[in-house]
């Protein structure tokens, strides 16, 4: 018979004897971090520890991979209280954070009520998480975290449907689900799978904020400029410097083309701060037949994209002014 081990809990305090010292800190590593954005399906990116907001400092700022959005990290080794509660309203204000998470000991059931409550009246941009830690090991093994999400956004395991969804959207949403269910039966592990959603775009991290590769699946072609669909693979810059980026990466677009093998479309508008550059194909989106040969057409796009773009984002960087900065 296998000899099975048993499952002890650990004292948060034996791990961590300060929040501010041992805890936050270790949060704020990049494999910790990791661990939390997975329990909030969220990929986060470290910004700084002790933010300062006014006079006070925030435990840990960071941005989400995909967006840019700031997301607020406040914790704490203790069961929850109204101090910590009141300062993540402030900070979030100061930082206009759009995603904030609270990770403590022990929820009360009236601050658990707190951000239900304020998930039910804030608007589909800002999010609320709740999450209790635990560490647990087996045996003389080192002790393990562990998140336990107590709150969350209402709509965070599906779209909202209020007043019903009109046809198209309920074509995006089906569409979406399935190209997420075709993602996991090829084990694709290489980013977090985006929810379904009721929009003609998904993103997917690259490993680097303000940078993220989309798959499109519309019921317009803009080259036909008509209604029937097409099927688009972008890599998006969206941040500040979004042009001085796009220029560094045309320097490359000989074998950026030749690595993607199919026609790529360059596009920079004026006025816009985001640039992009996708391949692209004419389908009939309604015909759910085709679904298959769509979802492994964006499937191979979508592996592609990740193979190249994400060394060269990782790497990228703009050329030094004189002075010895990078040009705003």
């Amino acid at each position: 018979m296998t000899q099975l081990g048993r499952l002890e809990r650990v004292e948060l305090r034996t791990a961590w004897s300060s929040e501010s010292s041992d805890f936050t800190p270790w949060l704020a590593q990049e494999d910790n971090l990791r661990l939390l954005g997975e329990a909030i399906d969220i990929e986060l990116e470290l910004e700084s520890q002790e933010k300062e907001v006014g006079p006070f400092r925030a435990d840990i700022l960071c941005k989400e991979m995909v967006t840019g959005h700031w997301v607020l990290v406040e914790n704490q080794l203790e069961r929850t209280d109204h101090t910590h509660l009141g300062q993540l309203i402030t900070y979030a204000a100061g930082l206009k954070a759009a995603t904030i998470v609270w990770v403590a000991f022990k929820f009360t059931e009236e601050h658990r009520a707190a951000l239900d409550w304020l998930n039910e009246i804030t608007g589909s941009g800002f999010n609320f998480f709740g999450l209790e830690i635990e560490l647990w090991r087996i045996g003389e093994s080192p002790p393990a975290p562990k998140f336990n999400i107590v709150s969350k956004p209402n709509d965070w395991t599906k779209p909202k449907a209020e007043g019903g969804l009109t046809d198209g959207k309920s074509l995006q949403l089906e569409f979406w689900g399935q190209f997420g269910e075709y993602l996991k039966a090829r084990e694709y592990n290489i980013t977090r799978i985006p929810k379904a959603q009721t929009q003609n775009w998904l993103n997917f991290s690259v490993g680097r904020s303000g940078f993220a590769i989309a798959p499109i699946a519309s019921t317009y072609d803009s080259v036909k400029r008509a209604y029937g669909g097409e099927l688009r693979m972008d890599y998006t810059i969206m941040n500040k410097q979004a042009k001085a980026y796009f220029a560094e990466l045309q320097k490359q677009q000989r074998e950026i083309e030749e690595k993607l093998g199919d026609p790529v479309t360059w596009y920079a508008a004026d006025g816009v701060q985001s640039c992009r550059l996708y391949v692209r194909r004419s389908v009939e989106l309604g015909d759910r037949a085709q679904w298959p040969d769509y979802h492994r057409w964006l499937y191979e796009r979508l592996m592609k994209f990740q193979e190249v773009f994400r060394p060269l984002t990782a790497n990228l960087t703009l050329p030094v002014l004189e002075g010895g900065s990078e040009p705003c």
